[in-house]
């Protein structure tokens, strides 16, 4: 399972207008004109927070019901050019790779992937892609090693196959943290992963919210960097806030320009910061607040949440500094022991993140609440396949050159 909620972009209505300026409207919402809509068609029923078994079946050629037909325009366009356009998933996240074929209106293709005794990694293709264009959609999410070395065999598979090109669809990138050196004789591991990854025969990637912009410096092959933070915005535009009740806080000084760009979208909403000081990896401690949020809404915005220490500890603070809801936004939910307790305590209104990794069964709780990427990142396949750009309106936050 992927999805608790599977929320498309917010519609023009009365509801979206008291947390978004016009500029808003115009740029952050995506595939909103012409374009395809994976969404709800009826609420999804919910069983402690998370959806039924049967709301989301991922083998074979099924789609779940609630995602809808896919775009006109898109699939007329894959059917008038052909089926030089190949979408294969590995077994990080299944799920979000068969909604990026349905927006596509494609089949997922046939891959077949196991493991042996000895744990060693065994991959094949099960149909052609002789100089066809070729999407691997795997996130290197937990277990990170091992949905690593599947994407490298998956891009290697496909190399020996003759595929024209290979573009590694990576959801969530792990590693991204180690992006440099902060002591002496450290490991630089995103740049290694990048080596790796570009070795193993891949032409191009598609990645979702790097940790750090930087990254993409690592690789010698393009990379097409998107953004959750629209379709995140869309959601929050939905609540109907308003938007003098409204401040967003960085949980981090690092994340003051992620947070103050978030700000910008919400009508300008004003900006607090969360002075911390960390004194080990996965620990966090909240010394003072930057910033005024007594009697307001309190949007925390991070590009993940791994334990939810320093989140979580965020949260306390602005309680205390007499804030009166806190929501937790972000892109990757990672979700190391102990988050769950820590966002399930009570401190947060609401959770709310994206589908870049799948929530495993046992970590939903009442106030999660996920939206889906696939709309973004079919998007920005096609326009990858088809060569187009996306520096136009309304897909100018698609970050593709």
């Amino acid at each position: 399972m992927s999805t608790l909620h599977l929320h498309s972009a917010a519609t023009s209505s009365p509801a979206f207008s008291p947390i978004t300026s016009s500029r808003f409207f115009q740029t952050s919402r995506i595939s909103l004109q012409n374009a395809v809509r994976c969404k709800a068609t009826e609420t999804v029923k919910l069983e402690n927070g998370r959806p039924s078994a049967s709301e989301f079946v991922v083998s074979g050629n099924s789609i779940p019901s609630y995602v809808m037909a896919p775009n006109a325009r898109i699939q007329d366009l894959v059917n008038r050019n052909d089926t030089r356009l190949r979408i294969f998933s590995g077994t990080a996240n299944p799920a979000l790779a068969q909604e990026i074929a349905c927006y596509l209106g494609l089949e997922l293709g046939k891959i077949k992937i196991k493991r042996f005794a000895d744990g060693e990694i065994y991959v094949q293709l099960q149909e052609s892609v002789r100089g066809c264009d070729v999407f691997l959609v795997q996130p290197t999410c937990p277990p990170a090693n091992e949905n690593l070395m599947e994407l490298l065999i998956m891009i290697d598979a496909c190399r020996r196959a003759s595929a024209k090109n290979i573009t590694a669809v990576i959801p969530y990138f792990g590693y991204a943290r180690a992006d440099r050196k902060t002591q002496g004789r450290e490991s630089i591991a995103a740049k290694l992963v990048a080596n790796l990854i570009t070795e193993a025969g891949a032409n191009r990637v598609l990645a979702c919210d790097l940790h750090s912009g930087q990254s993409m410096g690592y690789f010698d092959i393009p990379v097409d960097h998107v953004y959750g933070q629209p379709v995140i915005l869309d959601y929050l535009a939905s609540k109907t806030i308003c938007s003098d009740d409204l401040v967003v806080v960085s949980p981090d000084v690092g994340g003051v320009a992620r947070a103050r760009a978030f700000a910008k979208k919400l009508s300008d909403a004003p900006l607090a910061i969360v002075d911390k000081r960390r004194h080990g990896h996965n620990v966090a401690e909240v010394m003072n607040l930057i910033g005024d949020v007594r009697g307001k809404v309190a949007v925390m915005v991070d590009d993940m949440i791994d334990t939810a220490g320093t989140i979580a500890k965020g949260a306390a603070l602005l309680h205390q500094e007499g804030a009166r809801e806190v929501y937790a936004c972000t892109t990757h939910a990672v979700f190391s022991p102990p988050a769950i307790e820590r966002l399930s305590s009570g401190l947060f209104q609401e959770v709310i993140i994206t589908n870049t990794i799948p929530v495993a069964e046992q970590n939903y709780f009442p106030q999660l609440t996920v939206l889906s990427v696939a709309n973004l990142l079919g998007e920005t396949v096609w326009r990858v396949h088809d060569d187009c750009s996306g520096g136009i309106e309304p897909y100018s936050s698609l970050g593709i050159d």
